[in-house]
């Protein structure tokens, strides 16, 4: 195919406001794939895509219309998975934006707008679901215009549902999606820019690559300029969306190799491919690694698991180059590890394919950030959780990440937004308007905003308030470490930081929830919150009491206290010595919403 010819394009736009769909339709326009072979959300290949109807992970695919090849990279919409988007922007040329017509504009369209628009992509704006009854065509027109600086009949209507008006889109990336060409440099020897890569069980690495200069051929002897790894072009090809061996990739195109190399860690995303013998000098700007900023524990619900949990995220990680984890050993709950996510739902995602795709019954302690600490000594150490913090004595300053974010809501619930955003410890920092919808911009600590600040949004914004955050830097600040002690004994996997101001309520919040699901023993159990050794709340759990006076019929009233004194002393004993079973729950109780 001449380079002319070809179109490399993505489709970027908020969650849920029809990107899969859309690419089912193009798929179907095209002859790709026939229609007795469709089925919803093609693109999506793992089960949990399906279930929750959202794109987790980016998908290529390669279409022929009209004599010209259309490279064409889904992308999700999550802000968790905005890395991804990133990833697929810098193999394109040309960028759907799909804005939802009952919706409008959300803030991951203002985020992906954004991002194509810094990697100098052509974008086509597309209003979809313009066939739903609260579909306001004009109203979000005129955000579209206000956002975009184009004229209304710049934006193509369609229902990637029905594929009304999805033609035009395919008319559209043709005309208006530049070529290859216009990126193409004066080097003579091969680049190619790997923007996804995978494990496969059997056939080893597997590279999604946009080739910039020279070509690829099968057999081809390969060289990561990154890392140093050399491998084997076992297999090259494109995705039609199943993998179609070809003879060779050239400049302009998007496929995928099969290589020999038995770790994706060898051919890191953003690396450049080059021609072992004569390899490139410069090469291909890459994209930042990605930095995990959200933290928890897993572990087996039996040690006995524990390998096997070990292997499976190990497995995990060879597809996810996001994933980042190590060892971790808990008193309570064992061997175990812990995992670096992108976010809440990233996750959650983990958690489910664990759960499923290797038979596990999981434990996950409560989610937490990274924090910087310097020590007395001048040394500065990195912590992933609040149990691996220094005694008290030893640490002179404690850095926590904040976030620059960004909420869309319609203007009438500004007020509230602001409100909710205080009460995180946020500022806010600015408020602008497209039409009817508002902008708020602000700043906030990361540790704040994990487990309800997206719930809340939701609550007060009847549903209405979108989302979009990155991380901003580190600040120092007046944090503490919270203990939670169960029957006097200190549970380390409960420990959480928190800001000096919130500690004492984030404590008496917390037993009480660790009151409502730690059963009850045969002795009194205190459950208690501390800092520094200072206890700032409690909590009593009461002791099961039998009685133990059922067998006695009348007689002397000293039997019974005789028997009753008894009782106490073996309960006091108990005390002592008795064990208490904490249940997976406790472990997740921050997470549980009043």
């Amino acid at each position: 195919m001449k380079q002319d010819h070809i179109r490399n394009f993505c489709i970027i736009a908020h969650i849920d406001h029809g990107k899969s769909t859309l690419a089912d339709r193009l798929l179907e326009l095209t002859g790709t794939v026939e229609k007795r072979n469709m089925k919803a959300q093609l693109l999506d290949r793992m089960d949990l895509e399906r279930e929750k109807g959202i794109t987790i992970k980016l998908a290529p695919v390669r279409m022929e219309y009209k004599g010209y090849e259309l490279n064409l990279i889904d992308t999700p919409g999550h802000v968790d998975f905005s890395y991804e988007v990133s990833r697929s922007l810098q193999a394109c040329e040309g960028a759907l934006l799909v804005v939802d017509a009952s919706q409008g504009i959300q803030a991951q369209t203002l985020a992906n707008l954004f991002l194509g628009m810094a990697a100098d992509l052509r974008v086509i704006p597309i209003l979809n679901k313009i066939d739903l009854p609260a579909a306001d065509v004009e109203k979000v027109s005129r955000e579209i215009i206000s956002l975009l600086g184009c004229k209304k009949e710049d934006i193509l209507l369609i229902s990637a549902k029905t594929g009304q008006g999805v033609e035009a889109v395919l008319e559209r990336i043709i005309a208006d999606v530049p070529s290859p060409l216009r990126g193409q440099s004066s080097q003579d020897t091969t680049r190619a820019l790997i923007f996804d890569s995978y494990y496969d069980d059997y056939r080893g690495v597997i590279l999604y690559v946009r080739v910039f200069d020279g070509h690829i051929k099968k057999n081809a002897q390969i060289r990561m300029m990154a890392t140093g790894a050399a491998g084997l072009a076992l297999e090259v090809g494109a995705l039609k969306p199943d993998m179609t061996p070809g003879h060779e990739l050239k400049a302009g195109e998007i496929g995928y190799i099969v290589t020999n190399l038995k770790s994706t860690r060898e051919a890191r995303v953003g690396d450049t491919i080059t021609i072992a013998g004569v390899e490139a000098t410069e090469p291909l700007p890459g994209y930042k690694h990605v930095q995990p900023f959200v933290y928890a524990g897993f572990f087996p619900e039996s040690n006995e698991y524990y390998q096997e949990l070990k292997d499976a995220i190990e497995k995990l990680s060879l597809s996810d180059s996001a994933l980042q984890f190590a060892p971790e050993n808990s008193p309570v709950l064992g061997f175990g590890v812990r995992i670096g996510f992108l976010g809440l739902l990233h996750m959650d995602i983990i958690r489910e394919r664990l759960e499923r795709e290797y038979d596990l019954e999981l434990i996950v302690t409560n989610p937490s950030t990274d924090y910087q600490v310097t020590l007395t000594s001048g040394e500065e150490i990195d912590i992933k959780s609040a149990s691996d913090l220094p005694d008290a004595s030893k640490v002179l300053e404690i850095y926590e990440p904040w976030i620059q974010g960004e909420i869309v809501v319609p203007q009438t619930y500004v007020g509230p937004v602001i409100q909710l955003i205080s009460s995180k410890r946020g500022l806010q920092k600015n408020v602008s308007y497209i039409d009817e919808r508002a902008m708020v911009s602000f700043e906030a600590p990361l540790a704040n905003l994990l487990t309800d600040f997206y719930d809340e949004l939701k609550s007060i914004t009847s549903g209405y308030g979108s989302f979009n955050y990155e991380l901003d830097d580190y600040r120092a600040e007046d944090l503490v470490k919270v203990d939670f002690y169960v029957a006097g004994e200190m549970v380390g996997a409960l420990s959480v930081m928190a800001h000096r101001s919130e500690a004492q309520r984030l404590g008496r919040e917390t037993v009480k929830k660790l009151k409502e699901v730690i059963p009850r023993q045969n002795f009194e159990v205190a459950l208690q919150a501390g800092i520094n050794g200072r206890f700032i709340a409690r909590e009593d759990l009461s002791a099961y009491r039998k009685d133990v006076t059922i067998g006695l019929y009348g007689g002397d009233v000293s039997r019974k206290k005789k028997v009753l004194a008894k009782q106490a002393k073996g309960k006091k004993r108990m005390k002592r010595f008795g064990k208490v079973d904490i249940p997976a729950e406790a472990f997740t109780v921050m997470l549980k919403r009043d």
